[in-house]
Formats: structure tokens, sequence, C-alpha cells
């Protein structure tokens, strides 16, 4: 018989972004008998570039396997630079600010990820949990399309809107806080002819950027943010992301006509609000969150080292505890809990990337180009991303 701690555990995980495909490999190598459930027909290939820092992050990723494979990945991303309508400098922030230690884009992490554990984890794409109901042995879970199956434990990693999440705790208006933005991104031909630096144009309450591929220079990212009340819209309505968006940024000068203009074409986009995930506990049973779920931040903040931190502590702690999901859940909230915390209660990237008022967008800009202020906000990060007891649970794996 197996000697792996988690032999015989089934666990199903909802969402194949990263936190969930992160979560899946240790499972998997703990023993546990692993099913990602995923409601995209395929890994997705959209979102933004995501970095991680410091010991806590690499030490996490050199753990998995994965580390060399990311940095031959990296975007080598430089400075993040601020221009005005022109196209003159204003200011620019440091690489290790914009991009930590290693930055990747979010679908090579995914990838990667899923590639590690596509060979002991099964991966259902195009389906996702409609009903969840806990009793003595398991969970029962309904699909949207596949057979009904019992499981030991239910992890939700899911996302922000995370049905999971609504399934087991409640309606995503308890947790969910709209922070006053939104951001959005999609790929367009680099005939503007941009360098791999992204470069941003403000006015108050808007912002656009672009940047060339750091892999196929041909083409090139638009990113985009906007103060906005909460808005109403369907979100599987790609016709109506790109009106809201095209409203939003209507009047914008310097290349944003160009972006707008390949908006309308761009097969895929990127589209939410900027909010914040509170939920008073991570588990309600059998049934556990992890990374923007339960603890997310739709941008910045260090979301995505922290998720993959939590998927290795999650699973850890279930091996420690031989699948006692009650010991495992509390000992897992214990740990990371204030971790998590620290960095979402620093971030508002929303106002960061676009002051509401040009008295806020002035003092954003004077403020960055303080190199104190810089050298600060860099310590201040890595630090942030270090501060935690980092348990060693792979004994445990093979």
């Amino acid at each position: 018989m197996s000697t792996l701690p988690l032999h015989g555990l089934r666990v199903l995980v909802s969402g194949a972004g990263v936190a969930g495909p992160a979560a899946a490999l240790w499972l998997s190598r703990f023993g546990a008998t692993t099913t990602v459930v995923e409601v995209a027909p395929a890994l997705r290939t959209s979102g933004f570039a995501v970095d991680f820092r410091g010991p806590t992050h690499l030490g996490v990723l050199s753990k998995m396997g994965v580390l060399d494979e990311l940095r031959a990945l990296q975007t080598h991303a430089g400075a993040m630079r601020a221009v005005d309508e022109q196209g003159r400098q204003i200011l620019e922030l440091p690489a290790e600010f914009a991009g930590g230690d290693i930055e990747v884009l979010r679908r090579d992490l995914s990838r990667v990820f899923h590639d590690h554990s596509a060979d002991r984890a099964e991966y259902l794409f195009g389906d996702a949990v409609t009903e969840l109901t806990q009793t003595a042995e398991g969970v029962h879970v309904d699909f949207a399309r596949g057979a009904s199956q019992t499981f030991d434990v239910v992890i939700g990693a899911d996302g922000l809107h995370s049905g999971v999440r609504r399934l087991a705790f409640g309606a995503e208006a308890e947790y969910v806080r709209h922070l006053g933005h939104y951001l959005a991104g999609w790929d367009l031909p680099n005939d503007l002819r941009v360098g791999t630096t992204p470069e941003q144009y403000n006015v108050p309450g808007r912002m656009a950027s672009v940047a060339a591929d750091q892999h196929e220079p041909g083409r090139a990212g638009a990113f985009v943010v906007f103060a906005s009340p909460r808005l109403d819209y369907d979100w599987h309505d790609i016709d109506q992301h790109k009106k809201l968006i095209a409203d939003a940024l209507a009047g914008m000068r310097w290349h944003v006509p160009r972006l707008l203009d390949s908006l309308r074409e761009a097969p895929e986009l990127y589209f939410d609000s900027i909010s914040r995930v509170s939920v008073p506990h991570w588990s309600s049973g059998r049934v556990a969150l992890l990374g923007d779920a339960g603890f997310g931040l739709t941008l910045g903040g260090m979301g995505v080292g922290t998720s993959v931190v939590g998927a290795y502590v999650l699973a850890g702690e279930l091996a420690a505890a031989g699948g006692d999901h009650r010991t495992a859940f509390a000992a897992y909230e214990r740990r990371l809990r204030s971790y998590a915390g620290r960095w979402q209660r620093a971030a508002n990237p929303g106002q960061f990337l676009a002051p509401s008022t040009a008295m806020r967008l002035r003092l954003r800009n004077a403020m960055f180009r303080s190199s104190v202020v810089r050298r600060v906000l860099v310590a201040g990060t890595t630090s942030l991303a270090t501060k935690f007891d980092l348990p060693d649970y792979a004994a445990l794996a093979t």
C-alpha cells in the first residue's frame, strides 16, 4: 500500500488558472486523487504579466520544480514609464518595482503548472460546479455537463467571482468589495512600433498603456484602467465589455484611438472590476477557498505569489494531517491569513494606476519622481512577500 499521506483522498479543485493547477500539483504529489474542473474550454491565454519576489515565492517555485523553467520564460520587463500625450517621459519606475525577481505572462505560468500536474491530476475543461451537498462522508458535486461525483474535499480556486464560494459560503456581494476602478487588456499588432518597456498615459480617472510582447515584438499588449462606480453587465458578453471600455476611454489622446480601433477586432479580452475579496473564514466543512476566491485583489499586491504559496500550504497541511480536513483547513488559515492580509490591505492598484482626480494624479507623479520613495517601495514590497515562516512539507511528497 502506498505510504503517501493523501493516498485515497478524493479532491476536486475548481479553477485551472494559477492557484488551481498549483494545488493540483502538490495534492497529486502527496497521493490524492485530484480532479480539476474549469469552465473555459481550454487553458486561458488572456491576462497580464505577474511577478514573484523574495525567497518565500521563489522557494515554493523551486520546491515545485518549475523555477528554472519560469526563469527561461520570464519577460525581462524593464521599467514602467509614464508619458504625456506627446510621448514625453514624466516619470519612470525601476524594473525591480514593476517586475520583481521573476515576471512571466500569466498564460505561461498557468501552462507550466498544468503541464507539471496533468500526468497525475485529471483536468475537466468546459464544465463547472453547479451544486454542492455536504454529508458526513463527503461532498456530492453536480456539474453543468458531466456526471455527478462525490469527493472528500472541494477546493474553490475559481477566482474573484468564485462559483464554489457562492455555493458553499453565500452570495458574492457579501465578500467582494468594488474599489472604484475597472481594468482591461487585449493583444494587437504592434503597428505603433512601441518598445517592450510599458508606457502609460493618464488623464484623471483613466489610464492607457501599451508595450511590445517580449517574445514576439510584432505583437503588443494594451492595458487600460478607468474609474467607475459598479457597472451592471453580463460577465460573458465580450461585445458589451468592449462598448463599456470604448465609452470610458472616449476622447483620450496619445495612442488611445488606435488602441480602441484594435479593441473592436480583438478575439479575446480580459475585463473585470478592481475588487477586494474578504471572507471571514476560508473553509466551510469540507470546502476550502484558495487564491482570489478567498483572499483576492484583482490586480497588484503580489496576489499570484500568495496564491502559489497558499496552494503549497493548503496541500501540505492536508498531507501533514493525513487528509483530516478539519485539522488541515484550520492550520492552513492560521498560517496564511496574516501573510495574505498584509499585501491585500496595502494595495489599491486603481488609485495608483488611474488616480481619480487631477490633484491625485499630480501627487502620484511628484511622489514617484523621488528616488527615496522608489527605494522604499521596492524594499517594502519585497519585505511583504518575504516575511513568512515557510513550512517544509517536501518530505511528505514524491
